[in-house]
């Protein structure tokens, strides 16, 4: 964690200036880890764009054979795409939402209806007796998707924490016992799935094939998202090293 607070108050601390010091230093030895965590966080949307940006090149570089043979002239655009997908896919957390394609962020929607426009008078089976009159018109529900929030959360059903209660270990000890949360591999929060960069590529390459995206792009896909993991993590072996 990147942090200007110092981890003890003797004379002999790191003061704010000493950090911004090894701050420089670390971008001079791992840039691209630096701007990756800087987007990731929201602190800087430059880092971000500028991280996408080596990234891109980065999978132009490593592209399979299949791979690059299949984008053909269309391979700089298909990469470019790929480093978004992969770079949010790094940076999601559980706090990430997002607005509710099905209502459009208003969390109703509109749907028809029969709408009783007159409640009719009168008793039934009498002369003046009229019945109750509807329509059909456009009224507002609650949407049943985000249900009424208007947005969607990346938050896994074990409300971030990457920890679930395993009732079996639990009965058997007595005591309450948790375990990784298998929906989400304890990250907490729901990955951004493939398919959306396979449909966003699929646009560019029509004849992609759901076969050929399985054995040949998604791994590369994975090995992009793991890109940014790797170099994060080396982001920070080096900031601890330097301010040891």
């Amino acid at each position: 964690m990147i942090t200007d607070s110092p981890g003890a108050t003797a004379s002999d601390s790191l003061t704010g200036t000493d950090v911004m010091a090894a701050f420089g230093m670390c971008q001079a030895n791992a840039r691209f880890g630096i701007s990756a965590y800087l987007g990731k966080a929201g602190i800087s949307q430059q880092d971000r764009e500028n991280t996408i940006k080596e990234l891109a090149l980065y999978a132009r570089k490593t592209a399979p054979k299949l791979v690059s043979k299949a984008a053909g002239n269309r391979l700089g655009h298909c990469m470019l795409i790929l480093a978004k997908f992969a770079y949010d896919d790094y940076a999601r957390s559980a706090a990430d939402a997002k607005k509710c394609s099905d209502c459009n962020g208003r969390g109703v929607t509109n749907t028809l209806a029969r709408v009783m426009t007159h409640p009719g008078c009168g008793e039934p089976g009498t002369s003046g007796h009229t019945p109750p009159n509807y329509k059909l018109q456009l009224v507002e529900k609650m949407c049943v998707t985000c249900h009424g929030k208007g947005e969607l959360s990346a938050r896994c059903r074990c409300n971030g924490t990457g920890k679930v209660r395993d009732i079996e270990k639990s009965k058997i000890q007595g005591v309450p016992v948790e375990k990784d949360c298998g929906r989400c591999n304890a990250r907490g929060f729901k990955r951004v799935p493939s398919s959306i960069a396979q449909t966003a590529i699929g646009k560019l390459i029509p004849e992609l094939t759901q076969s050929t995206w399985s054995r040949n792009w998604k791994p590369f896909y994975e090995k992009l998202v793991a890109k940014c993991d790797i170099e994060e993590s080396r982001a920070d072996a080096v900031f601890s090293m330097i301010t040891r």
